[in-house]
């Protein structure tokens, strides 16, 4: 394929992956199906569209070709199986048609993807597993990469994936969203995976700009959608305003060198301060519900940095209160990494390193942030702020080994060699918050 068919096909892929799959989800009702199918499409556009050109309208081309690639293997398996004429035509027909779905439902979700991701969250599937699928289905994350969001092994990841496509086939859940209802049992999983998808974008290492970017708008326009669908949950409004929030600093995040740029050291003039108007208003709709949960704390950790006028006046002991608060109403060692360093800033180093000390004790946050190479990074940066030297060195050395971003691999490998030179910079000018940039 030339340079400028292959560039399209993965601008495609990339764009429009999820939607193809959903809507070959829904049809076919096979999650496993529905991916084979659609890699066979991609295949077949690989050897034809160099030959006959990009297609008009490249996503419903591949929709079309998977969706032929899915039939023929549904007649295949079924001849195999030995299923009747008749069934066997009623089931390639409904295929064929796309699903036959009721046209009611789609006026209630007007979005394949969001549809989707209700169905993905059906409360017979443990809380993780509709998180975990959806990722890897909707938001084209590798398991690996699915695997990293959980800080869990990839082997792990896939045996729970699999779990998941086996209970969906077992227990015959069917590929609808509920009754509006009967929403709230899945709204908590729908914005979970919804911040997943974005933050994939946010804090992806080894994805192109594109790719990055592209998982961040489809994070921002799903929240778009629910806040609109759900007008009275202050959650939906406060996810909808804390990726707004994040989302407008993207320019300045990133240094001339490559690594991240912590927030209170941001160039203020590169954010999009429409954007952040926009995400303030949301926050505001949020506290107008009375409904203050985990997402409602997170935007507003992100809008007292925003409203900072400079980086010296970010309100730490703020943010650490609020981290405190966030930790009462979800605790995770990731929430508790966050808030030491956050502490470490309104009243020190070693506030930091002792709120970070239970999860060294605590086997099981122990073996969670094993392999959390933020954690790592932040705890080595505060332990040298302490003047530990031989305990940072070890925390920076596990940081490197588990860094996969170069331009931050070697910021740490600078901080490592000038541990402990009076020459070096001053404390508190790297880690502000972690992911928080």
């Amino acid at each position: 394929m030339n340079g400028d068919g292959r560039a399209a096909l993965e601008q495609i892929v990339r764009e429009e992956s999820g939607l193809v799959l959903a809507a070959l989800i829904a049809s076919c009702g096979d999650f496993d199906l529905a991916e084979e199918a659609f890699q066979d499409a991609v295949a077949v556009a690989l050897e034809r569209w160099p030959r006959d050109g990009v297609p008009q309208r490249p996503a419903a081309w591949l929709t079309t070709a998977a969706r032929r690639r899915a039939i023929d293997r549904l007649r295949h398996d079924a001849m195999r199986a030995g299923k009747s004429a008749a069934l066997r035509e009623s089931e390639l027909a409904r295929l064929a048609e796309g699903g036959g779905e009721p046209e009611p439902e789609r006026t209630i979700v007007p979005d394949e993807r969001l549809r989707l991701i209700f169905t993905c969250c059906h409360p017979a599937l443990a809380p993780e597993a509709r998180v975990a699928l959806t990722l890897r289905t909707l938001g084209g994350l590798s398991t690996a990469s699915v695997a990293r969001s959980f800080l869990v092994p990839e082997a792990t990841m896939a045996k729970r994936l699999e779990r998941a496509k086996h209970k969906i086939r077992a227990a015959q859940i069917p590929f609808r969203v509920p009754a509006p209802d009967a929403w709230f049992e899945r709204v908590q999983s729908v914005l979970a995976v919804i911040y997943l998808i974005f933050n994939a974008g946010y804090s992806a290492t080894g994805a192109s700009r594109d790719e990055r970017r592209a998982l961040c708008a489809e994070g921002i326009r799903l929240a778009r959608i629910l806040a609109a669908l759900l007008p009275g949950e202050g959650e939906v409004h406060a996810l909808h305003a804390l990726v707004l929030l994040h989302d407008a600093r993207r320019d300045a995040r990133i240094g001339g060198d490559g690594a991240p740029v912590p927030l209170d050291q941001q160039e203020r003039t590169l954010w999009r301060h429409e954007e952040l108007g926009e995400g303030l208003a949301a926050l505001a709709r949020a506290a107008h519900t009375g409904d203050r949960g985990p997402y409602q704390v997170q935007a507003a950790i992100a809008a007292a940095h925003a409203t900072a006028p400079r980086g010296a006046a970010t309100p730490w002991r703020e943010i650490a209160a609020l981290y405190a608060e966030l930790e009462r109403l979800h605790p995770s060692p990731v929430v508790r990494v966050n808030r030491a360093v956050a502490e470490s800033r309104a009243s020190g180093p070693r506030a930091g390193l002792a709120l970070l000390e239970p999860l060294e004790l605590d086997p099981r946050s122990r073996a969670l942030l094993a392999d959390y190479q933020p954690y790592h990074a932040a705890r080595a940066d505060l332990l040298r702020q302490a003047g530990l030297c031989d305990e940072a060195r070890a925390a920076y050395t596990r940081a490197i080994e588990l860094c996969r971003d170069e331009p931050e691999r070697r910021f740490l490998e600078r901080r490592l060699a000038e541990l402990c030179d009076p020459s070096s910079r001053p404390p508190g000018d790297r880690y502000g918050e972690i992911g928080g940039g």
